[in-house]
């Protein structure tokens, strides 16, 4: 490892949640701004999408509204789609961000229920210090998989 290089455990955060439901429907909740809009915000907030493009090279850009009336501009490119175990994007704040953190989902089957692993990879320790102190990014990724799992199942009783 060169001098100075961080390994890419000392920039990453790795989250990961059973979610009850087929693998299939936890992927089918990334693929349209649709699905997105009803599970991706904070509870009491709500997306505004500004483009959507679920390919790879596409992007999703979108304002998300906090429940305490404050926008968070989202920009969000593809970069691997592979139906459904895997979706790796690159998730800055806005277009062209040096800063953007590299984020891979991957879903493996576990009976009728889904694993769900998000890992964000930052360029720096340092960096991934400053999202975890400043912008709670540990927990904002958990909290992205509860409300994925909520989404899934609401989602699997309307089917019924």
């Amino acid at each position: 490892m060169a001098s100075g290089a961080s390994n890419e455990a000392d920039r990453e955060i790795v989250v990961s949640r059973i979610i009850e439901g087929p693998r299939r429907l936890v992927f089918d909740a990334f693929t349209s701004a649709t699905h997105l809009a009803e599970w991706c915000a904070p509870a009491g907030g709500k997306i505004i999408t500004h483009a959507f493009d679920f390919k790879p090279g596409g992007v999703w850009d979108a304002t998300i509204e906090g429940p305490d009336g404050r926008a968070y501009p989202n920009h969000w490119v593809w970069k691997e789609i592979v139906p459904p175990e895997r979706i790796v994007w690159m998730y800055s704040l806005k277009k062209d961000d040096p800063h953007a953190a590299k984020t891979t989902l991957t879903l493996a089957e576990r009976g009728n229920a889904t694993e769900a692993t998000l890992q964000l990879l930052f360029a720096s320790k340092e960096e991934r210090d400053e999202k975890v102190a400043k912008f709670y990014a540990a927990q904002g990724a958990q909290q992205t998989l509860e409300s994925l799992a909520t989404y899934v199942a609401s989602a699997q009783a309307a089917r019924k």
